[in-house]
């Protein structure tokens, strides 16, 4: 189990900051002061897939940490309250200015994202966006840059998030399968 698990870095209980929050059955820690009970699960996220028209595959470069300066698909967490869907349309209304037009649902994949030394465990959620602004897009938020890759081009060792690669190579695999 990695130091950044939830098991070893939530050590004092949030409800009466006692010491005594220990791991239980499944994947939950519970206070043996109050009995306040806890359980780690996944928060939802969303990545697009957005195709140029050359067939390419846009990739972003991230612009903060985690993996700083590395490939990544444009999208993000979904907000409490809001929907997946809703998550989407304004990730990348907010990191590219980008207007969806339409959505289609293309899979999901666990992971694990490592922010300030804690592992946030997400169920990533892939859509396959349209829109018609694909022009002079203007990168913000937590995004420095934008490219378009071929399945040829793309280095997959640039790509650290385990359901980013498998979303991209899914894309390709699919791609080859309906040519």
């Amino acid at each position: 189990m990695k130091e950044t698990h939830p098991f070893n870095v939530l050590k004092y209980c949030p409800r009466c900051g006692k010491n005594h929050f220990e791991p239980k059955e499944g994947p939950s820690l519970k206070c043996r002061h109050c009995g306040f009970h806890f359980y780690v699960n996944a928060a939802a996220a969303v990545a697009a897939l957005i195709v140029n028209r050359e067939g390419k595959l846009m990739l972003v470069t991230r612009g903060v940490e985690p993996d700083y300066g590395k490939l990544d698909l444009p999208g993000g967490f979904v907000d409490p309250g809001e929907s997946v869907e809703g998550a989407l349309v304004r990730e990348l209304k907010e990191e590219l200015g980008i207007t969806v037009q339409k959505i289609e649902y293309a899979g999901s994949a666990p992971n694990e994202y490592i922010f300030s030394g804690y592992s946030v465990f997400t169920t990533d959620l892939a859509f396959k966006v349209t829109t018609d602004e694909l022009g002079e897009l203007i990168p913000e938020d937590d995004i420095q840059g934008y490219c378009f890759y071929s399945e040829e081009e793309i280095n997959y060792n640039d790509i650290p998030a385990p359901s980013i690669k498998y979303f991209v190579q899914q894309f390709f695999q699919n791609e080859r399968n309906q040519t």
